[in-house]
C-alpha cells in the first residue's frame, strides 16, 4: 500500500493513478510534491513529469521538502526544449521532452528513469504529471485521453503511484468527465476546505 497520510487520509493499493483537480491556487501542485517528498523520505522513488515550470524550479521546490540529493528523484522536463534553450545536456535526474505536444517522448523517458530506477533495486515509485491541463493547451481531447490510457497503464504494471492535476476551471465537464474515467480516484481540492480523495 501507498500510505497518503498526513497529506491525504487515505492508503491506495500499488498501481493506483489519482487525479487531483480544483481551481487554480489551490495547492494542487504542492500537495502533490509533498506525496513524492514523503514517499522518498520512505525510500521510494520520485518522477515529475512537468509541462509548466523547468526542471531546476521543480528540484528547488523539492529541495525545500526533504532534499534530494543522494535520493532517486527525476525529472522529465517538457517546457526547456520548446522555449528554445538548446544546450541542456540530461543527466541521471533531469531528461527532455521537446514539448507537451511530444507524447512519445515523454513516455519514452519515464520508462527510462523507471528502468534505471529498477537497476538500482528501486521497487516503488511515485509519479507526478504537472498539468494536465498544458497538455490539453496543446493537444486534443482524444491525444490527451490516449497518451493517458498509456501513462496510467504504465503506472499500473510497475505498481507505481500516479498523481495527475489538472485545472478544474480551464475544461468542460464533458472533457473533465471523459477524463475521470481514467484514474482510479479523484482528489477534489477548493480554496476552503481540505482536499477531498474519493476511490473508485
Amino acid at each position: 500500500m501507498y500510505d497518503l497520510r498526513p497529506h491525504l487520509d487515505a492508503e491506495v493499493e500499488p498501481g493506483t493513478s489519482l487525479l487531483l483537480t480544483g481551481p487554480p491556487l489551490t495547492g494542487k501542485r504542492s500537495l502533490a510534491m509533498d506525496v513524492l517528498a514523503a514517499g522518498t523520505d520512505a525510500g521510494d522513488g520520485a518522477i515529475v513529469v512537468t509541462t509548466k515550470d523547468g526542471a531546476d524550479r521543480v528540484l528547488k521546490d523539492y529541495e525545500k521538502r526533504t532534499g534530494y540529493q543522494g535520493k532517486p528523484v527525476a525529472v522529465v522536463d517538457c517546457v526547456t526544449r520548446q522555449q528554445g534553450v538548446g544546450d541542456v545536456r540530461e543527466d541521471d535526474r533531469i531528461k527532455y521532452a521537446s514539448s507537451p505536444v511530444d507524447m512519445t517522448g515523454i513516455g519514452i523517458k519515464l520508462s527510462e528513469f523507471l528502468q534505471a530506477f529498477g537497476d538500482r533495486g528501486i521497487e516503488r515509485n511515485r509519479i507526478m504529471v504537472h498539468s494536465l491541463s498544458t497538455l490539453l493547451m496543446y493537444s486534443d481531447l482524444q491525444t490527451v485521453f490516449r497518451f493517458l490510457h498509456v501513462f496510467t497503464g504504465r503506472v499500473q504494471s510497475v505498481n507505481g503511484l500516479g498523481l495527475f492535476s489538472i485545472d478544474s476551471t480551464a475544461h468542460d465537464d464533458q472533457s473533465l468527465n471523459t477524463l475521470k474515467q481514467l484514474f482510479d480516484g479523484i482528489v477534489t481540492l477548493s480554496e476552503d476546505d481540505e482536499p477531498e480523495i474519493r476511490l473508485a
